[in-house]
Order: C-alpha cells, then structure tokens, then sequence
C-alpha cells in the first residue's frame, strides 16, 4: 500500500516534466518566430530606403547638372564677348594709351560698335532688365536692373547696355578677380526691382598678352526667372511631395534660393542653421548625403542633395516621409501582424492538438484534427493577404506552365480574376515570349530539383533555387523584369512545381540609362575638346576607341572589358588639354622636352581620371599603356602583369598613330604598318591584341571599313 501510494505521488511529477519540457520548446519556437518576423519587417524597411536614396540620387543628379549647365551657359555668353577680335583691339588700344580714348583709332567708331554688341547680346541671351520693370529712383543704390557692361584694368567703366547697374560693392570684388586672370561669379541677390539676381565676369585679355592678368572684363548681371527654376523640376516624375530646391550658407542661417512649393518666393525665406534636425542644413553639412530629415514646414522628409560646382550652393531633393514609406510602413505592419497571428495559431493548433490527441478517444482526435485543418485553412488565408500586400507578382506553375497560384496583382495585370488564372498556362497571360524565357528556366529547374530530391539532398531547394533578369520589348516599349525561382516539392493532389516572384524593375533600369547616357555624351564633349585642338588629331581618340573595342571583341573578352577599352581610348589623351596648340600642330622636329611631355601626355590623363567612379579600371587601363612585355615601361611592369585592357589600348593607339596623316609625315598604309608593329611584337606590344588586329584587317573586311583613317581631316586639309 505503502509503494503504490509513493508511485501515485510520483507519476504527476514525472508528467509534469514533460510538460514543462515541452512547454519551454514551445515558448523558444514562439520567441524566435516573433524575433525573426520583427527582423524581416526590419530588413524591409531598410531596403525600401536603399530604393528610395536611389531614385532621390538619380534626380538630383540630373537636376544639378542641369544647373551646372545654366551656368556655364551664362558663362559662354561673356565668353564670346571676350573672345570678340573687335574688343579685344579696342581694349588692348585703351590699355597702351593708359586710358586715354583720344589716342584710340576711331574711338567714337569702336564705342558705338561695342555698345551696339553689347545691346544685341543681352537682349538675345537675357541680360536685360525683365520687361515691366520701371524706372528705378535716382537715390536708390542700384539703379539698374540687369545688363552687360565693360570695364578696364583699373576697373573703371567703359560701355554697357540700357539697365547696366553701377560698379559697386560685390561687383566690384568680382571685377577684382577677373582682372587677376580667374573667372567670378557674383552670387545671387535681391537686385534694384527686389527680383533674384546674379553675375557674371569675365576677363578680357590683349591681343598681344600672355594671357596671365586682364586688360579690363565683361560683366553681365541677370534676373533669375524660370530659366533656371524650370530646371529644378524633374520630368516625369510622380511623387506629389516631391520637391527641388537650392539651398546655401548665410550668417548662421540657411537661405533658401528657389522658389518653395508653399509659395515662398526665392530669397525670401531663411532659418537658423542650427535648427534641430532641419533637411537644408544636413544638405549643406553634407552634400551628397542621404538622411531622413525636417523641411522649412517641420513635416518629415527623405532628401539626398548634391554640391553645385563653381557656386556656394547645394540642390535638396526630398519627399515627404508619408507619401515615400506609408504604402510601405502599413504592408510591414500588415506582414508582422500575420506573421505573428500565424505564429500565435500554429503554436496554439500545436498545443491542442498535443493536449487532446492522446487522451480523448479516436472520434475526439479526429474532430481535433478537423479544427485543426480548418485552423491551417485560415492560416492559409492569411498567407493570401500576405502575398496580396505585396506590389511584385507570385505565381506558381507546374511543369506544363499551368498557374497553381497566384496573388491579387499577378492577376490584376493580367486582366482576370485569380481563380480564371488557375489551370490557365502562361503564354495565354502575360504572351509567348515571357512565357517562353520562363518555361525554359523552370524546366532546367525542375530536372535538377528532381535529380537532387532522388539522391536525398537535404538541401535541395536552396541548391536549385534561381534568379534572373530579362529585358522584354524593344524601344520605348521595353520591360526589365527580375524573376526569383524556388522548386515546390508535389503532394496528391499536385505536381511539382515552381514558385517565382517577379519584380518590374523598369523604370529603375530607366533612369540608370538614363544617367549611362549622359555620361557617354560628357565623354564625347571631353574628347571633342581635346581633339579639335589638333586639326590633325581631330578624330585621334576615337578612332583609338573604335579600334581598341574591335581588337577585345576579336579577344572575345567580357563586356566590362569592352566597355573599359572604349572608355579609355577616347580619354587617353585628355591630358592634351594642358599642352599648347603651338607644340601639337606642329610640323618640325619637336625639342627633346617636348618629345616627353607628349611622350607620356597619358600619365597626365590617368591623374586626371583617377578619383572618377567608372565601371571598370579606366584609370590604370590608361597608367599602364605605357608598359612592354618585357618590362621596359615608365611602371616597370611586365608580361601577364599588364592589365589586357592596357595592351590593347595600346596596340589600337599606335596602329591609328601610324595609319593617320600628321603635320610632318603622311599616313601609312595598313600593310606597312601592322608589319612594324609586328616587328615589335613581344617587345613593345602584346601578341594577342596585335593578331586579333590583324586577323580584323584581313579576315574581316577592316581595311575597307577604317579606309578613311588614311584620309587628311578636312581641317587640316583646309589649313594646308
């Protein structure tokens, strides 16, 4: 009686154990479910981020270099002045009779002349007072408006066009700076008409002179209108809170330049600097930075900026932080309250049916199990609204292509309903060309799940789970779509199958061609600028291009290579730019100097390209093209130690060299040339390049195609 009573005692202790045990997993499964929910919300979020300092960034880069450009275009209309034979003979007059205008030629003559040009010039480019203006009291301190005027080396006014305002204060600094050789800008203001205002100088140098210190400048001073405002709005663009605006430093203020979306007109609105967590404050801390931030109404936004060259001011670009995350904050939130609901019931379908399943009779466990599939039915549902939530489209097919699944927005697109989607097969919703590209993935899919699965591979969905980008379209027409592929493993009732979510990334892909586009057209600006100086060279670096991108793709390289060897060759000679006209054109026989400085002008090219973020080595591709197989270079590099890119780079850039006309020899012919540059094969250039060369030449219609290389410039012809 005794033990059995100690047994009875026993038993719930035994059992209590167990239940504790068991009770704990269950507390570290429900933990972790929670923690790992709360981290993929967290994950997200800083993705979308990620998304959004991106398409900011893209904005505000074109935004600023489309203000850059207004100011360089202001700049090249006092260039034109300065550069005006006329004025520059009349100034250089001036100078030698130390301001004496009777001892000019003609004076009365010349001063009309430059008037009328000055006249002519600003009413065509805008440095005009604004029509409307009025007439300006005699007492207030700038009289004018805006116009173009000149002044001598002592800074004394010569001529102007009608609304010209005086030579004081910061025009005066300005005039100062030109006088010294620099070009200066005035820096916007509240001009006589209270209107937004700027300068321009400019210095104009003698005919004679060494171009290092002017004998007098050209001012020009402007009202600032939509000219340049338009520029700060962003075609296309859809964010309603979207704004873009320049910004610079005050005493201990923030001025804002442009006008604002609430109306404020430019120069009319300033705050505090240091006011707590403004966005125009980080902006001018930190240009090109990327925060989240207060604007001048207190209301949170996103904002990225960007420096202005030449100027003191930084452009903002920011959304407000409502329009940008709210979508994305109410999809987190949803996504975490289902995560943990589904969490919560599958713990509490797990705690029920352990609790009930061994204790109560086969009918109770199966009215159990009944709940508990319905239970999972509504877990299911709510896997639903998940995948509904989400902006990118879920889909599963079979092996044949029918749909299994789809989500709200696959279907939404497609035009029908998700449940007239399921058994249908791609190429009849979303077209045979998709649908083709997505087959032929999913098959190479299926086939190795399949083989893996036969081999007990534990992890055999990771292993064959796929990402891949396809372009669909053409033109303006074109679809950039990135496709995810998991393999689903079959049960009774289906067969194997593949998840995929695709994401539409076109208008991403859109704008970064944007910018791709933009930076080739610098390029060429670059080396249009550099060339021209030659007429002999005028279309030296691309030709280099050309060439060098026919030897890679002879080599059958990569297309980042490519892309680097087109790069450099039109770059290579950009440090021609510091080299006098008189020493690149010319016709005898250069000083040994000058035969080294042109020698290893692309050293100087390097340098200027170093702290430049190109895709691939453009920088070093250009160091190096200097180096020999056999070491004898300015590096000391040698054989497999020279980028490929260089050796090609190098080879093209020799053979254009000798098949081009130049001031003191002409051109050789092909032949003759490919066999000198054989001569120094293993010597001076690389095997490879040069056979791919030649193989182009003879193989497959080169000679023909690059015929005109042996043809003088027409502007060097003309010169002869």
């Amino acid at each position: 009686m005794g033990e059995e009573a100690q047994t009875e005692e026993k038993t719930p202790r035994r059992v209590n154990k167990v239940a504790f045990g068991i009770g704990a997993v269950m507390a570290a499964v429900f933990g972790a479910g929670v923690f790992f929910s709360f981290q993929f919300v967290e994950d997200e979020r800083a993705r979308t981020m990620n998304e959004w300092q991106v398409r900011l960034g893209i904005v505000a880069d074109s935004r600023s270099a489309a203000v850059d450009e207004w100011i360089d275009m202001n700049f090249a209309t006092l260039r034109e002045l300065t550069e005006n034979a006329s004025l520059q003979l009349y100034m250089t007059e001036l100078q030698l009779s130390e301001g004496d205008k009777e001892e000019i030629v003609d004076e009365a003559a010349q001063a009309t002349y430059l008037r009328n040009l000055l006249v002519a010039t600003a009413d065509r480019t805008g440095f005009k007072p604004p029509e409307g203006a009025g007439e300006v009291n005699a007492n207030v301190e700038r009289a004018g408006v805006a116009g173009i005027g000149l002044v001598d080396d002592k800074g004394q006014p010569i001529v102007s066009s009608p609304g010209m305002p005086p030579v004081t204060g910061e025009i005066r600094k300005a005039i100062a700076t030109a006088l010294d050789g620099k070009p200066a800008i005035i820096d916007i203001y509240l001009g006589a008409t209270n209107l937004p205002t700027i300068g321009f100088v400019l210095p104009i140098y003698s005919v004679q002179g060494d171009d290092t210190e002017g004998i007098g400048a050209a001012v020009g001073i402007r009202t600032i209108g939509n000219d340049l405002y338009n520029r700060l709005k962003q075609p296309g663009a859809t964010e309603e809170t979207a704004e873009t605006y320049l910004v610079r430093t005050g005493e201990g203020t923030v001025e804002y330049l442009s006008p604002l979306a609430d109306g404020t007109p430019p120069l009319k609105r300033t705050m505090a600097l240091d006011t707590q967590d403004l966005a125009a404050s980080f902006a001018l801390e930190k240009p090109g930075g990327f925060a989240i931030k207060r604007d001048y109404l207190g209301g949170e936004v996103l904002l990225t900026s960007r420096s202005i060259p030449e100027v003191p001011w930084v452009l903002v670009r920011k959304v407000t932080r409502s329009e940008a995350l709210s979508g994305t904050e109410n999809r987190l939130r949803t996504i975490l309250i289902v995560f943990v609901l589904i969490i919560v019931g599958v713990a509490v379908t797990i705690i029920a049916v352990w609790r009930h399943g061994s204790s109560i009779r086969a009918a109770e466990a199966a009215e159990k199990f009944r709940i508990a599939a319905e239970r999972f039915e509504n877990i299911g549902k709510f896997m639903r609204v998940v995948t509904n939530s989400q902006p990118t489209h879920i889909v599963a097919v079979d092996g044949t292509t029918k749909y299994t699944f789809a989500n709200q927005p696959a279907a939404r697109d497609a035009g029908i309903t998700v449940e007239d989607m399921m058994g249908m097969k791609m190429a009849s919703v979303i077209g045979p060309v998709p649908a083709e590209t997505y087959e032929r993935i999913n098959t190479k899919i299926l086939d190795q799940f399949a083989s893996l699965e036969e081999q007990g591979v534990a992890d055999s969905v990771e292993q064959c789970r796929q990402a891949h980008m396809h372009t669909f379209g053409e033109d303006e027409n074109i679809q950039v779509i990135r496709s995810s592929h998991v393999p689903l493993r079959g049960d009774r009732d289906h067969p194997p199958g593949v998840l995929m979510v695709l994401d539409d990334l076109t208008d991403l892909t859109s704008e970064r061609r944007k910018s791709e586009k933009m930076t080739r057209q610098l390029i060429n600006t670059m080396v249009n600028a550099v060339d021209r100086r030659d007429p002999y060279a005028i279309h030296h670096s691309n030709r280099v291009a050309e060439v060098a991108k026919t030897i890679a793709k002879e080599m059958e390289l990569g297309k980042d290579d490519i892309e680097t060897v087109d790069i450099a060759g039109n770059l290579m000679n950009l440090g021609k730019i510091f080299i006098p006209t008189n020493v690149l054109t010319k016709a005898g026989d250069m000083t040994e100097e000058e035969k080294q400085v042109m020698e290893k002008i692309y050293l100087v090219s390097a340098d200027l390209l170093d702290d430049i973020p190109f895709e691939g080595p453009v920088s070093e591709t250009i160091r190096q093209v200097g180096e020999t197989p056999e070491g004898s270079g300015p590096l000391g590099l040698n054989g497999d130690d020279i980028l490929v890119t260089s050796q090609i780079v190098a080879v093209a850039n020799a053979f254009v060299d000798l098949v081009t006309a130049k001031a003191n020899r002409e051109a050789m012919d092909f032949e003759a040339a490919t066999t000198l540059l054989l001569e120094q094969a293993g010597k001076r250039y690389d095997r490879r390049p040069l056979s791919a060369l030649i193989n182009f030449l003879e193989n497959r219609s080169g000679m023909e195609k690059w015929a005109d290389f042996r043809h003088l410039p027409e502007q060097a012809a003309a010169e002869e």
